[in-house]
């Protein structure tokens, strides 16, 4: 299966979605969104990037 930018970003911005709205129902709104959120978004650009560059060095021969 090839994977292209869409394909591997919308997944990862669903679960963030996701989990963020889950939170919200155990935490104050105002903590998730200017604490929580920001730190899930960091953490998944950077889990990202280090899979794409893995998976790059993976694949080449």
């Amino acid at each position: 299966m090839k994977f292209d930018f869409t394909r591997s970003v919308v997944p990862l911005a669903a679960i963030v979605a996701v989990a963020t709205v889950a939170l919200t129902s155990v935490m104050a709104p105002s903590t998730v969104f200017m604490m929580v959120l920001p730190s899930m978004i960091v953490f998944s650009v950077v889990a990202f990037f280090f899979g794409l560059k893995h998976g790059e060095f993976r694949a080449s021969p």
